[in-house]
């Protein structure tokens, strides 16, 4: 029980649950109500299915693919960072603890094999040549999270933006894999225009969230690397409070902030257009109100605890930003 209680650890399962409820909320919030299943009599007496590519069970196989690279990827971040979690956090080490460094290496490749053959799997599936891509993108990203403990963690920006890339995808996938363009010749003519308008609406909703997912992680990585900058200097990681210097790191996160507030007033003044006022008060009493904290305590943090406690409140920030995905499904 305890070797099992450390394995949980050391794949971040808190962190693999905002991966599932990111993409579920995602699919049976804006996917599926997006797309209807609506059902069109064909003139030729066929029957013509207005649905989502991915049926709820292609769908969680994608979810266990993304869920499976995500672990592997932690397990090789730990596995290569263990001198300097040794710094920065001794007391939440897992390899070498409790799970040896070879066993890491193990479990990597179990879950990146995994991951991989899940995706094979979804993309045979379906029966379309355009699947391969998202395959193709799943394999990268495996490769990515591998560069990304060796190399691109310790380096000026470079790691922060593919994490946060990497977290946009697992929006943008979903996104991709059900966009019937990429197979419109086959879609009936006097149907196209509602299967259109679909995609469109189903590409601003991903575009939002994606986009969301992208900033907010970028911010939380830049504020972890201020607390984590003791064990990073140690071992020569490049990260911007070390090479910038910590002012300029918090004025580029600052930036960030500031931007991502902007836009979410900005779409908050759309949504009370269209009546979602309790949309719009969730968003701006658990999403910009708590921005706003994060941007004042930024300017005061100084000591690790600090930048923990902040990266802790941008964590629940983010679920927040998930969980009003609901409110779509509710308001239609």
């Amino acid at each position: 029980m305890k070797l099992f209680t450390a394995f949980l650890k050391l794949i971040r399962w808190p962190n693999l649950g905002f991966i599932v409820l990111t993409q579920a909320l995602f699919y049976y919030c804006i996917i599926v109500p997006v797309f209807g299943r609506q059902k069109f009599s064909h003139p030729d007496g066929s029957a013509v299915f207005f649905a989502p590519v991915l049926s709820p069970f292609l769908f969680w196989l994608l979810v266990a693919a993304s869920v499976l690279i995500a672990a592997a990827g932690y397990v090789i971040n730990d596995y290569f960072d263990l001198h300097i979690d040794a710094v920065n956090k001794p007391g939440k080490l897992v390899i070498d603890k409790s799970i040896k460094r070879r066993w890491a290496i193990v479990w990597h490749l179990i879950l990146s094999v995994a991951g991989i053959l899940i995706s094979i799997e979804v993309t045979y599936k379906i029966h379309e040549l355009y699947s391969i891509v998202v395959l193709v993108i799943n394999i990268l990203s495996v490769l990515a999270l591998w560069l990304y403990s060796t190399t691109y963690k310790r380096r000026l920006l470079v790691g922060n933006v593919l994490i946060s890339l990497l977290t946009a995808w697992t929006i943008m996938i979903l996104y991709l894999i059900n966009l019937r363009d990429w197979f419109a010749d086959k879609v009936d003519p006097q149907y196209y225009s509602a299967y259109e308008t679909a995609c469109t609406r189903m590409f601003k909703f991903a575009i939002l969230y994606a986009s969301f997912a992208f900033v907010i992680s970028l911010i939380r990585e830049v504020v972890k690397d201020m607390e984590d900058i003791e064990g990073d200097a140690k071992y020569n990681c490049k990260t911007m409070p070390i090479v910038w210097g910590v002012p300029a790191a918090k004025v580029f996160t600052a930036v960030w902030i500031v931007v991502l507030i902007a836009v979410l007033v900005i779409v908050q003044f759309y949504a009370i257009q269209l009546g979602w006022w309790w949309s719009a008060v969730y968003c701006i009493l658990l999403v910009i109100v708590p921005l706003l904290w994060v941007l004042r305590k930024l300017y005061t943090a100084q000591v690790p605890q600090d930048y923990h406690r902040l990266s802790s409140v941008i964590k629940l920030i983010m679920l927040a930003g998930i969980l009003s995905m609901l409110f779509i499904k509710w308001y239609g």
